[in-house]
Protein backbone atom coordinates (compact mmCIF):
# COMPACT_ATOMS: atom_id res chain seq x y z
CA UNK A 1 0.00 0.00 0.00
CA UNK A 2 2.81 2.38 0.85
CA UNK A 3 4.51 1.62 -2.42
CA UNK A 4 1.31 2.37 -4.31
CA UNK A 5 0.95 5.65 -2.46
CA UNK A 6 4.57 6.59 -3.21
CA UNK A 7 4.11 5.66 -6.89
CA UNK A 8 0.93 7.74 -7.00
CA UNK A 9 2.80 10.80 -5.60
CA UNK A 10 5.62 10.23 -8.09
CA UNK A 11 3.22 9.97 -11.03
CA UNK A 12 1.38 13.11 -9.85
CA UNK A 13 4.66 15.02 -9.68
CA UNK A 14 5.59 13.90 -13.21
CA UNK A 15 2.16 14.95 -14.55
CA UNK A 16 2.56 18.38 -12.90
CA UNK A 17 6.02 18.77 -14.45
CA UNK A 18 4.67 17.86 -17.90
CA UNK A 19 1.79 20.34 -17.41
CA UNK A 20 4.22 23.13 -16.47
CA UNK A 21 6.45 22.30 -19.43
CA UNK A 22 3.42 22.43 -21.78
CA UNK A 23 2.46 25.90 -20.43
CA UNK A 24 6.04 27.09 -20.93
CA UNK A 25 6.03 25.82 -24.52
CA UNK A 26 2.70 27.58 -25.20
CA UNK A 27 4.11 30.88 -23.79
CA UNK A 28 7.24 30.53 -25.90
CA UNK A 29 5.11 29.94 -29.03
CA UNK A 30 2.97 33.04 -28.27
CA UNK A 31 6.09 35.17 -27.71
CA UNK A 32 7.65 33.93 -30.98
CA UNK A 33 4.44 34.80 -32.88
CA UNK A 34 4.35 38.29 -31.35
CA UNK A 35 8.00 38.88 -32.19
CA UNK A 36 7.38 37.76 -35.76
CA UNK A 37 4.49 40.21 -36.12
CA UNK A 38 6.60 43.02 -34.64
CA UNK A 39 9.43 42.26 -37.04
CA UNK A 40 7.03 42.40 -40.00
CA UNK A 41 5.62 45.76 -38.81
CA UNK A 42 9.10 47.22 -38.31
CA UNK A 43 10.16 46.00 -41.76
CA UNK A 44 7.11 47.67 -43.33
CA UNK A 45 7.89 50.94 -41.51
CA UNK A 46 11.54 50.86 -42.64
CA UNK A 47 10.36 50.45 -46.23
CA UNK A 48 8.05 53.47 -45.95
CA UNK A 49 10.34 55.80 -43.99
CA UNK A 50 14.08 55.57 -44.04
CA UNK A 51 16.09 56.45 -40.91
CA UNK A 52 18.19 58.88 -42.97
CA UNK A 53 15.05 60.73 -44.02
CA UNK A 54 13.90 61.00 -40.39
CA UNK A 55 17.33 62.33 -39.34
CA UNK A 56 17.23 64.92 -42.13
CA UNK A 57 13.71 65.97 -41.16
CA UNK A 58 14.82 66.40 -37.54
CA UNK A 59 17.81 68.52 -38.63
CA UNK A 60 15.54 70.72 -40.77
CA UNK A 61 13.12 71.10 -37.86
CA UNK A 62 15.93 72.15 -35.52
CA UNK A 63 17.25 74.67 -38.08
CA UNK A 64 13.80 76.20 -38.64
CA UNK A 65 13.16 76.29 -34.91
CA UNK A 66 16.41 78.22 -34.40
CA UNK A 67 15.45 80.66 -37.17
CA UNK A 68 12.06 81.19 -35.55
CA UNK A 69 13.67 81.87 -32.15
CA UNK A 70 16.04 84.43 -33.70
CA UNK A 71 13.16 86.13 -35.56
CA UNK A 72 11.11 86.26 -32.37
CA UNK A 73 14.03 87.82 -30.49
CA UNK A 74 14.49 90.45 -33.22
CA UNK A 75 10.78 91.28 -33.15
CA UNK A 76 10.80 91.57 -29.36
CA UNK A 77 13.82 93.90 -29.47
CA UNK A 78 12.23 96.03 -32.19
CA UNK A 79 8.92 96.32 -30.34
CA UNK A 80 10.73 97.16 -27.12
CA UNK A 81 12.71 99.90 -28.88
CA UNK A 82 9.53 101.31 -30.43
CA UNK A 83 7.66 101.33 -27.14
CA UNK A 84 10.47 102.92 -25.14
CA UNK A 85 11.35 105.77 -27.53
CA UNK A 86 11.56 109.06 -25.65
CA UNK A 87 10.99 111.15 -28.78
CA UNK A 88 7.28 110.34 -28.73
CA UNK A 89 6.64 112.35 -25.57
CA UNK A 90 8.53 115.36 -26.86
CA UNK A 91 6.68 115.15 -30.17
CA UNK A 92 3.32 115.00 -28.40
CA UNK A 93 4.19 118.02 -26.25
CA UNK A 94 5.24 119.99 -29.35
CA UNK A 95 1.93 119.18 -31.07
CA UNK A 96 -0.10 120.21 -28.00
CA UNK A 97 1.83 123.48 -27.72
CA UNK A 98 1.32 124.18 -31.44
CA UNK A 99 -2.44 123.59 -31.12
CA UNK A 100 -2.65 125.79 -28.02
CA UNK A 101 -0.67 128.53 -29.80
CA UNK A 102 -3.09 128.39 -32.72
CA UNK A 103 -6.02 128.75 -30.34
CA UNK A 104 -4.31 131.64 -28.61
CA UNK A 105 -3.59 130.13 -25.24
CA UNK A 106 -0.16 130.68 -23.80
CA UNK A 107 0.49 127.87 -21.36
CA UNK A 108 3.95 128.75 -20.10
CA UNK A 109 3.05 132.33 -19.14
CA UNK A 110 -0.22 131.36 -17.47
CA UNK A 111 1.33 128.58 -15.43
CA UNK A 112 3.85 130.93 -13.83
CA UNK A 113 1.05 133.25 -12.72
CA UNK A 114 -1.23 130.45 -11.51
CA UNK A 115 -1.74 130.28 -7.75
CA UNK A 116 -0.09 127.40 -5.98
CA UNK A 117 -1.56 125.43 -3.13
CA UNK A 118 1.64 125.35 -1.10
CA UNK A 119 4.49 127.81 -1.02
CA UNK A 120 7.85 126.77 0.43
CA UNK A 121 9.61 123.49 0.40
CA UNK A 122 8.80 120.33 2.25
CA UNK A 123 12.08 120.56 4.17
CA UNK A 124 11.12 123.99 5.58
CA UNK A 125 7.80 122.70 6.92
CA UNK A 126 9.49 119.65 8.47
CA UNK A 127 12.11 121.87 10.14
CA UNK A 128 9.38 124.07 11.62
CA UNK A 129 7.49 121.05 12.94
CA UNK A 130 10.69 119.61 14.42
CA UNK A 131 11.46 122.89 16.19
CA UNK A 132 7.90 123.03 17.57
CA UNK A 133 8.14 119.44 18.87
CA UNK A 134 11.50 120.14 20.50
CA UNK A 135 10.07 123.22 22.25
CA UNK A 136 7.15 121.18 23.63
CA UNK A 137 9.57 118.48 24.80
CA UNK A 138 11.71 121.07 26.56
CA UNK A 139 8.61 122.50 28.35
CA UNK A 140 7.60 119.01 29.47
CA UNK A 141 11.09 118.33 30.79
CA UNK A 142 11.03 121.64 32.73
CA UNK A 143 7.62 120.80 34.24
CA UNK A 144 8.85 117.38 35.35
CA UNK A 145 12.00 118.87 36.93
CA UNK A 146 9.96 121.32 39.03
Amino acid sequence: MRKAKTRSYGASAKVSAVKTQAKTMQSTKTLATAMGNTTKAMGAMNKQISPQQIAQTMQNFEKESTKMAMTEELMDDTLEDLLTESGDEEEQEAIVNRVLDEIGIEVSGKLAEAPSAHKGSLADSNAAKDAELEAKLAKLLQVNDD
